[in-house]
Parts: C-alpha cells; structure tokens; sequence
C-alpha cells in the first residue's frame, strides 16, 4: 500500500486515482501530522509526499521518520534547485520529483523504487509466509511449501507488492516472458494449484481474486 501526503486536495485525488488504476493500494491525507501519524502506524511499501505540508513539513517528516523507519519516499515538490535536492537525499529521500510533474513519470519512479527495494531484499515475508529469494524456498511458518518454478516465480512478484492487483496478463507476461492471450487459461491452474497446496499448510487465505481485475495477496 502506498501513503499520499499532499495538502492539494486536487493533486491528492489525481495521484489516488492513477494509483489505484494502475493496481496499487492507496491512503492519503492532507496535512503532515496526520501524515506522519499514518506512516508510524503502519509499514506502506512505499510514501509520496509534498513538502510544503501544513502542520508538519515533508523535511520534518522525513527527518523524524528515518530515526524508526526505513520506508520507501519520494518527494514531490515544487523547489528544485540543486542544493535542495541534496538536502533531501541526506535526510532519507529515495527519490525527488519536481512539480508539475507528467503522472507517467511518477509510475515509473514509484516502480523502480519499489525494484530497488525489492532487489536488496534476501527474504519476503507476508503474514506467516516467508520467501527465501538466495535459496529460492518458501515457508509458511515451519513448513515448507513446496511448488513449481513458476508457482515460486507468481508468489515471489505478489509478495514483492503485497498491496497490488496483479491482472492475468501482467502476472503471466511477468512470470513467462511470454505474450499474453485473451483465452490462456494457464494462470487461473496456476492460482487454483497453489491455493490446494496452500490450504494444505494453513486455513489462512494467501491470494485474493478480486474480480474483473486478477489477484493480488489475502489481507
């Protein structure tokens, strides 16, 4: 899930709305405490936020943010000289965006922000299930879950972003390197396999279909 602090309510709604079509969860507020508050209780995958905040400030934020927390932020903002962008980066920004900003370019920077993430990551772990990416295993609590090459291949991109939604297409042209067409029914025996071998371990739900769109992992 992916936290919006912008004191623009037209901005705000702008970036929830081509968050979520592109399949990411999104919750937003308008001003920096509340901001703040959101981001200490709970673990986003990743923070966009202006600066210019009222009641407390983006380099407030940050600042206090990265003594408990490693969160993933990009900032959004409106002053972009060189010294300022410095600034930001050694107070824990992972990435800068100057507005006005083209919303394709936000996609892509929140995207390979994630990958960096994700690739300094030697394990993934979403409730009791734990991915060992170096071993390439897959435990839920004690037991092992023991499944195909690309059973590992769908679970390890779901768990790398617990908060999206995955479409057929996307989950199968990530996982194959193939193209995707319209009939292909090999993801659904893939979804369908991986739940049996799932209820085998626990009555927990791991995957989620939310229809029209694909799946994405159990709340």
């Amino acid at each position: 899930m992916i936290l919006i602090i912008e004191d623009d309510s037209t901005i705000n709604s702008l970036l929830c709305g081509i968050l979520k079509k592109s399949g990411y969860e999104v919750e937003s507020c308008t001003d920096g405490l509340t901001g703040y508050n959101m981001a200490l209780d709970k673990d986003y995958q990743l923070i966009l936020m202006d600066l210019m905040l009222p009641m407390k400030s983006g380099e407030e934020i940050l600042r206090a943010l990265r003594e408990v927390k490693k969160t993933p932020v990009i900032v959004l903002s409106a002053k972009n000289d060189v010294h300022n962008r410095i600034e930001l980066l050694r107070l824990g920004a992972d990435d800068f965006i100057c507005k006005p900003f083209d919303i394709d370019e936000v996609i892509l920077r929140i995207e390979a922000v994630l990958r960096r993430v994700e690739d300094v990551k030697d394990v993934l772990t979403y409730k009791q299930m734990r991915i060992d990416k170096e071993a390439r295993r897959i435990f839920i609590g004690d037991d092992e879950l023991i499944c195909t090459a690309t059973e590992y291949a769908i679970l390890e991109l779901m768990l790398g972003n617990p908060g999206k939604v995955f479409s057929k297409r996307n989950l199968f042209e990530s996982v194959t390197g193939d193209n995707y067409l319209s009939e292909e029914n090999t993801m659904n025996v893939h979804m369908s396999n991986l739940r049996k071998k799932i209820a085998k371990i626990t009555d927990e739900p791991y995957i989620d279909t939310v229809y029209g769109m694909g799946y994405r992992m159990a709340n």
